[in-house]
């Protein structure tokens, strides 16, 4: 535990604490593309998909989007990041991966209590959170971010290739995970191709959280869950079998 917390307060240190503003550019960034897509939309459409307010309808879809984004990546980095100290005995890959998750999930935690406490006061949204929806919604993205995060921390330092292309692979996640659109306005047979993306189920389950109306019945829970989980438990294995050979090669 005492590992795993000094690896969190180097991850604080280093990551939020020498650059200006700190965590401050871990809120503007979400807000300033919820801004963004408020105001060009706004200017062509008269409400949204969803509901009546523009900022909380690409609220629920940015915020789930960036934790996964940012988790993900960082977790693909910790054996880089925390390279050094792996080579104490007392250090684990496991600590490292423990640490850089837990730091990430508390700051997009914080993040996205504040964009939509925010607009929920600044606006009118006519919303009804649920909790335990929006709750059910975190842990469904955090367990695919942990098993995509854990995967890619073994195949980018085993293909240093894969990290290239990977960047490439994902580039149009942004606008097929149903952040500017409803899942439903999508026409056959893509719809069908859509389904497979895990975070149309993420997004699909924080609005159900915030839109009482909006039942959102293609949300599986069983599909994100067992992928998210079967990717976790196959790059906890290969990590734990190939970690010594990467750090040391």
């Amino acid at each position: 535990m005492r590992t795993v917390v000094a690896l969190m307060l180097r991850e604080m240190s280093t990551t939020y604490g020498r650059s200006p503003g700190g965590y401050l550019w871990a809120i503007l960034e979400p807000v300033g593309g919820i801004a963004m897509m408020t105001l060009v939309f706004s200017l062509a459409f008269r409400s949204p998909a969803l509901g009546v307010n523009f900022p909380i309808f690409y609220a629920t879809g940015i915020v789930p989007f960036m934790l996964f984004n940012n988790m993900t990546t960082k977790l693909a980095q910790s054996l880089t990041f925390s390279k050094a100290l792996l080579a104490y005995p007392n250090v684990t890959f496991a600590d490292a991966l423990i640490a850089r998750f837990l730091v990430n999930l508390i700051t997009q935690l914080m993040v996205g209590y504040v964009i939509f406490i925010g607009i929920m006061t600044l606006f009118e949204t006519r919303t009804r959170p649920d909790l335990v929806t929006i709750v059910e919604c975190y842990l469904m993205v955090s367990v695919l971010a942990v098993g995509v995060g854990t995967m890619n921390c073994y195949l980018f330092n085993a293909y240093p290739a894969w990290q290239r292309t990977w960047s490439i692979l994902t580039r149009p996640l942004f606008i097929i995970s149903c952040i500017f659109f409803l899942y439903e306005t999508i026409p056959q047979p893509y719809r069908d191709y859509l389904w497979w993306n895990p975070m149309v189920h993420v997004v699909g389950l924080m609005r159900r959280g915030f839109y009482p109306s909006y039942d959102a019945p293609y949300v599986s829970f069983v599909y994100v869950f067992a992928l998210g989980g079967g990717l976790f438990l196959a790059g906890l294995l290969m990590l734990r079998k190939h970690h010594k050979d990467i750090l040391y090669n």
